[in-house]
């Protein structure tokens, strides 16, 4: 899903010349989501897309032998794209019709920053990977445990869903347009639960799918 203008992050105004994303976390696009991208528009004009496809052609229909791409961004397209996912993503995004990016980034510290503050009062000792200062902080909070894989699966068994990264980190993601602050108190309460009960350590938890 090629993005011609970056208006909505401000891509054009800090002189980003390339971006990528994906639709699947932030956006609510749900597994499989396409991904987007983003060039300047001063450098679409001679932008090279290392995997050209008919989609991305001139004129994808004259079925010709080399390949010629268009002016624009139309040029960082691939093949057909995949409808349905396009569909499902196209309802996810009228959560944001209306909705100032200023205020979501707003909400979203406001969140990340309660998380935080919430977790390491339930664990004084809590080691953070994600940063501390605001303004350096993305919609997430990462945590440090040598058990992190177990406290994630854990975790999802109670409703609460993260994700595990590599080598040690419990990450929570915060989706500011519809998460709210009773609901991140409901997150670390269960995990103060998950650490004072041991369920991390259960061998249910533990064995590592390929899907972390």
């Amino acid at each position: 899903m090629p993005l011609g203008r970056g208006r909505a992050v401000g891509l054009d105004a800090h002189g980003v010349d390339l971006a990528v994303g994906c639709g699947y976390k932030y956006l609510n696009g749900g597994p499989g989501a396409p991904a987007y991208g983003y060039v300047a528009a001063r450098h679409q004009d001679g932008f090279v897309n290392v995997v050209p496809g008919w989609h991305g052609h001139a004129e994808p229909f004259a079925m010709a032998d080399e390949y010629v791409g268009p002016p624009g961004i139309a040029r960082a397209r691939i093949g057909t794209p995949p409808l349905l996912s396009l569909l499902a993503l196209e309802v996810a995004l009228r959560a944001f019709d209306g909705v100032d990016i200023d205020a979501v980034r707003a909400r979203s510290l406001s969140l990340t920053r309660f998380l935080r503050d919430a977790i390491a009062d339930v664990l004084p000792d809590a080691r953070f990977a994600s940063p501390e200062p605001d303004h350096l902080r993305g919609s997430q909070v990462a945590l440090r445990h040598p058990d992190a894989y177990g406290i994630v699966q854990a975790l999802a068994a109670r409703g609460v869903v993260g994700d595990f990264r590599m080598p040690d980190i419990v990450r929570l993601g915060v989706a500011a347009p519809y998460l709210t602050h009773a609901d991140l108190v409901t997150a670390v309460r269960a995990l103060r639960e998950v650490l004072d009960r041991g369920e991390h350590l259960d061998p249910a938890w533990t064995t590592r799918n390929a899907v972390t």
